[in-house]
């Protein structure tokens, strides 16, 4: 097979979305734990540790929208994906918000897209718990309420972006982007991995009237992180979100904060790895299977789209 036939995008390299009020971005972000910078006239979100900056965000004062999505790329396979783009018909100019670097392209549904030759920021194994020394018998495990340490995720694991055609998603990702998938429901909900090797999903799409941005995940090293990233983002003052819960595809513990702009940010842990060039079997799941095992009820607006009127 051609090197080409296996061109694949390797990373979630960077999510650019554009909200109305900066400051009121700063503090949410902060208070998930991330590490939250202001650069130029925009946010750049990092993770504590962590060189790499996970996304950019932009004041717009409109409504929330999602703006681009940058991919990193391996630099011997970049002319292979841009010779695909090119045959496709879908090459385009960089976004006002973007750079020249790489290729710009459109999605089906008219999003950006940027390829660039990037270091690989997807995990290369699975992401690994964090170990606490066991506690003797005659001692309290648990710390003090007041004592209870920041969560602080360690790095982007995926984005799940709305969609109006989640079959159309699932083939561009594949031919052109190189993706694999790893599970869906109907055209329902989708989810696709990287094929030099990466968490259970990349990137995932699920079913709208438009196009935009549902969530971006971050990972954790718990399970007790999962519970203490809820509790501090109720503390400070975000109480709307879904969890704490286990999800069957992708099998991570999760739980969902809501943003002030209806959108989500996800503790997660322990979700599926599925290494480079290994098969995974994926397979189409009743609705019952997509979302949870175990946990609370599903909001009844947790898949609303509101960044485009309906």
């Amino acid at each position: 097979m051609s090197q080409a036939s296996h061109a694949s995008v390797h990373s979630v390299d960077r999510f650019v979305f554009s909200v109305p009020d900066l400051h009121e971005a700063e503090q949410f972000y902060s208070a998930f734990g991330l590490d939250v910078r202001r650069e130029d006239n925009h946010l750049a979100l990092y993770t504590f540790g962590h060189p790499h900056c996970w996304a950019r965000v932009h004041a717009s004062g409109r409504p929330k929208q999602l703006e681009y999505v940058r991919y990193g790329v391996h630099a011997h396979q970049l002319d292979a994906l841009r010779e695909r783009v090119v045959t496709a018909g879908i090459l385009t100019q960089p976004h006002p918000l973007g750079n020249a670097e790489g290729v710009w392209l459109r999605n089906p549904d008219g999003t950006h897209l940027q390829l660039v030759v990037a270091p690989k920021v997807s995990p290369s194994h699975k992401s690994r718990p964090v170990v606490t020394p066991p506690v003797a018998p005659g001692h309290g495990a648990a710390p003090a309420r007041s004592r209870a340490l920041q969560v602080r995720p360690r790095y982007l694991s995926h984005v799940l972006f709305f969609t109006p055609d989640v079959p159309r998603m699932i083939r561009f990702s594949q031919e052109i982007l190189g993706l694999r998938l790893s599970d869906h429901s109907g055209d329902l909900i989708a989810f696709l991995h990287g094929a030099h090797g990466s968490d259970h999903h990349l990137v995932a799409f699920a079913k709208s009237h438009a196009a935009g941005l549902h969530h971006s995940s971050w990972d954790v090293g718990s399970i007790d992180e999962v519970g203490r990233g809820s509790e501090q983002m109720r503390n400070a003052g975000h109480g709307r979100g879904w969890g704490v819960g286990r999800h069957v595809l992708g099998s991570n513990y999760f739980y969902y904060v809501r943003d002030p702009w209806g959108s989500y940010a996800e503790y997660s842990h322990d979700i599926d790895y599925v290494p480079a060039d290994s098969e995974w079997p994926a397979a189409d799941h009743p609705p019952e299977d997509s979302l949870y095992v175990w946990g609370p009820s599903l909001p009844p607006d947790f898949i609303t789209n509101l960044e485009q009127p309906a």
